[in-house]
């Protein structure tokens, strides 16, 4: 993950980021990078258009040790022009058709409910995230991988929030109301997570 530069999706409006200040003056944004090459990589680094830019912000308004200014963007690593290209022309294609309501019933029509990946195909599924970080002159990069995300590794990722919030009352921050997984479970979840298989790692710094 790097950083990003775009307006939240229309169906994100909701997930705006309050405008009131924060106590000392701490301050929370999304960042102002958008579709880049990132020649270290040897990628294209383009914006992705999903919610967890804005929880991940969320979380920095609630949690001081984010820092007093912090920035976050979120990527997809496109390694080929050619993918990068089709997927944007695909993408448009499908929120063009969705705006519809006979084209958006058709894509609606294309899987139903109970279809999905067979085990063979998500039992060779894998998920990477990178991120990358810095704090005055300081680097540093982590990253999180674990097996086929859509359904595996979400499942996982449930049953031990649930698990957490049910037994592990006494490691848990002290938030209260509606909030995000860092704010509500921070560390304990990440050591029920490493336990189900997935990894945290520090690659440097």
């Amino acid at each position: 993950m790097s950083e990003q530069s775009r307006e939240p999706h229309p169906g994100l409006k909701a997930a705006r980021l309050p405008s009131a200040p924060l106590p000392g003056g701490r301050r929370v944004r999304a960042s102002k990078v958008g579709l880049h090459y990132d020649r270290k990589r040897r990628a294209w680094l383009a914006p992705l258009p999903t919610i967890d830019p804005w929880i991940v912000l969320r979380s920095a308004r609630g949690l001081d040790r984010y820092g007093p200014d912090f920035r976050y963007g979120h990527f997809a690593e496109v390694r080929s022009t050619a993918t990068l290209v089709g997927g944007a022309v695909g993408i448009a294609g499908v929120a063009a058709l969705a705006q519809f309501g006979p084209t958006r019933e058709w894509l609606l029509g294309r899987i139903n409910p109970g279809e999905g990946p067979s085990e063979e195909v998500r039992a060779k599924g894998w998920f990477t995230v990178t991120f990358k970080a810095r704090a005055g002159d300081r680097d540093l990069t982590t990253q999180v991988s674990g097996g086929e995300a859509g359904y595996a590794e979400t499942s996982k990722m449930v049953a031990e929030s649930a698990l957490c919030l049910a037994l592990d009352r006494d490691k848990l921050p002290e938030h209260t109301g509606v909030v995000t997984t860092a704010m509500g479970m921070g560390e304990a979840l990440i050591v029920r997570l490493q336990k189900a298989g997935i990894a945290f790692k520090v690659l440097e710094g």
